[in-house]
């Protein structure tokens, strides 16, 4: 066989086997391009991904991203502390000899 094909093992998710298939379009790219026989689409693709709009863009999107991620460690954290609250509450009820089920309507708003 003289095929310069490399042989990669079938991917065993649908998340590798797509990376497997991106991996081997961005190979053929790179062959088409540094040949010269790559279409006007391949081109412009690269040519945009090059751009400082394009990276300015995924700049962008990656602070959205830490943004997010930041608002679910707060909402997180803001869970926790809510029911730490619920349990500090429990204690001081038990502490004082009321029962633990018993709360009023402002402790059922904090639940």
């Amino acid at each position: 066989m003289g095929s310069n094909r490399r042989t990669h093992r079938p991917a065993r998710t649908e998340e590798n086997r797509e990376s497997q298939l991106v991996s081997l379009a961005i190979d053929l790219a790179e062959r088409q391009l540094i040949e010269g026989t790559a279409s006007s689409q391949v081109i412009t693709h690269y040519l945009k991904l090059g751009s400082t709009r394009e990276k300015l863009e995924q700049e962008r999107l990656r602070r959205e991203n830490d943004l997010l991620t930041s608002k679910v460690e707060m909402l997180a954290s803001a869970k926790r502390v809510e029911e730490l609250y619920g349990a500090a509450l429990d204690a001081m009820r038990a502490y004082s000899g009321q029962a633990v089920e018993a709360y009023d309507e402002y402790d059922e708003d904090l639940r």
